[in-house]
Formats: structure tokens, sequence, C-alpha cells
């Protein structure tokens, strides 16, 4: 059976999104899809998996709506559902940025450019590229030359380019997203910041790997996504490797939650690296009394010494009772 995985937002204003939240999660149940909708007063953004059938019925009804109609879907093959469950939250914000005046992407945002005059202009030596997603997004995969915000969530981006303005002052400024949703409010809020040349690629990287025309060319390495599928390709023309091992450097597109449950985090890491630090990204991750790694391969106490020594560490049962 054949699955797709369907990208997509829209700002419109919705009046009763509390409700429309309760309809549209029954909605897509019914259809039997899967996946990640968040709803709020300003508009819908989700991402959703189902068989073909599943996903061209719930696209047409979507259009249907008169507040849907021009709705764009950026549609992927998959071999399966994407996500676990069906989830659609009411929210403040669809995509969470947090300003003290938010940003109303119908009334003011960056100006959009085609794939094609994106990527042109990444060429141009007087522009700056922003990255406008997290870290460990930018690690996976970025275009050539982009520079990488120090922040793990979208809502820290407007205090990190406060505190770096001087880059970036006076100059042409383009910014990208997964799907484009993030730069609408981001380069609109760049431009009540005063920055004056501010574009922004309409669309994503999503649809910049899939422009026949471009074809995802100056992108390196994956473009990550927040489902199952933890990340897909898109330059068409040539695989550049860009990440890199969270333990010994080495190349590396394999991302792995560190196994200590009340750390959880994401770092690229080879398989043999995983059962050498015990999926975890530090000593105390590693020695941990619940972690996963360990419990998952019924490691015995020898075991887990064994594996430590092996990296120069000791089991610490005193520091391991008190974590």
């Amino acid at each position: 059976m054949d699955y797709r995985v369907l990208l997509y937002y829209k700002y419109v204003p919705i009046e009763d999104p509390e409700t429309f939240t309760q309809e549209h999660l029954k909605f897509c149940k019914e259809l039997g899809l899967k996946g990640r909708i968040h709803i709020a007063h300003e508009g819908i953004n989700g991402t959703v998996s189902g068989t073909v059938e599943q996903t061209n019925l719930y696209m047409d009804t979507l259009r249907k709506d008169p507040r849907f109609s021009d709705m764009v879907f950026k549609v992927d093959e998959a071999e399966g559902h994407a996500f676990k469950k069906m989830h659609v939250r009411h929210r403040k914000e669809i995509v969470s940025l947090r300003l003290d005046e938010d940003i109303d992407p119908t009334e003011l945002t960056g100006n959009y450019l085609k794939p094609k005059e994106f990527y042109q202009m990444l060429q141009d030596h007087d522009t700056i590229v922003i990255d406008a997603r997290n870290d460990y997004e930018y690690d996976l995969g970025h275009f050539r030359g982009a520079v990488r915000p120090d922040i793990k969530a979208f809502r820290e981006l407007p205090d990190w380019i406060r505190k770096n303005k001087e880059k970036f002052q006076g100059k042409k400024i383009l910014t990208y997203c997964t799907g484009g949703i993030r730069c609408e409010k981001f380069s609109g809020w760049l431009k009540k910041e005063g920055f004056e040349e501010v574009y922004q690629l309409h669309g994503g990287i999503v649809t910049y790997g899939k422009d026949p025309e471009v074809k995802g060319k100056l992108w390196d390495g994956k473009c990550y996504v927040f489902d199952e599928r933890i990340s897909v390709p898109i330059n068409q023309v040539e695989h550049v490797v860009v990440g890199r091992d969270y333990f010994d450097g080495k190349p590396c597109e394999r991302y792995v939650n560190c196994a200590n449950p009340d750390c959880n985090k994401q770092i690229l890491c080879s398989e043999e690296n995983e059962h050498k630090y015990l999926r975890g990204c530090s000593h105390e991750c590693r020695v941990h009394p619940r972690n996963l790694y360990v419990k998952e391969h019924g490691l015995t106490e020898e075991q887990i010494r064994e594996r430590l020594a092996a990296i120069g560490e000791e089991y610490d049962r005193k520091k391991e009772a008190t974590v």
C-alpha cells in the first residue's frame, strides 16, 4: 500500500479554534490519518501521513473550506505512516515565537523568493543567509554558507539576532526553514526590527528540494523533519555529508536520543558508538539508573562496567544512586 506525508500551513483567521480543533481531530481519525496538527486563531499548521486515498480525501475536503481553498500541500511519498498517533491541538500560535507584540504574516513578512530566485541570491556575496531553524536541524543539513543560530527552540531566535545584530545590520538577508512557516513570522519580525532587505524561501527547504530546475543544489546534508523519518534528502545532484558524530567527529547522519529519559538530548551517533557509549551523551547519562539502552539490551552490572572501562570510565555506583 502506498503512503504519503503531507506538510502544510496557512495563516488565516479561525474564529472558534477550540471547536474546530475538536471537529478536525474527529475527522482525521475517521479518515485513518496519523500526524500532528496545531490550530490557533491565526491559522493551521500540520504534518499528517496516510494512504494515497486518505491523503487525497483530506486535501480535497480542506480545500472545500473557503478558508483553505488555496492551501498548498507539500507531498512526500512514504513506505508507511510517519507518526504513531493522531494529534490535533489548540495553540496560541501555530508556530511558537512568543513575541511581546505578535507578527501577522498576512500583513508583514519578508519578500518571497521562488527556488530559482533563492538559488541565484544564495550566490550573491552581498547577502547573509540565516537558518531560521534550531541548531540540531542545522547540524544535519543546511544551505552552503548559511549562518547557524545558537538556539534550541524557535522562540530563542529573536534574542539571538538582537545579540548579534551588528553582524547583520545593513545587509541583504535571506532566511529559510523546513516548510516556510517559521520564516513567515521571522522575516516579518526582522523587518519590524529595522532590517530593510529581507527575503525568505517560499515553501521552504522541502519545496526547494523538489524544484525540477534547481534540484536542491547548494544544499548540503539532509533536512531534519519532525516525524519518524527524522530526515529527508534534498540535493538531487550531489550529497555532501555535513553531520558529525557526537563522540568521534566522523561524518554521520544518524540521530538518536540520549538514553537517559531525563536528558533525551538528540545527538548524531553511529550505531557502533551508540553501543560503545550506551547511547548516553555523558558519563552521568550512561550510569543513570533509568538508562533505556541498558534496559533494552538487558545489560548486567558487569557488562556495564566492562563497557565503561573500555572508554576509560568507572562504574561509580555511588554516583549512579544519587543521579
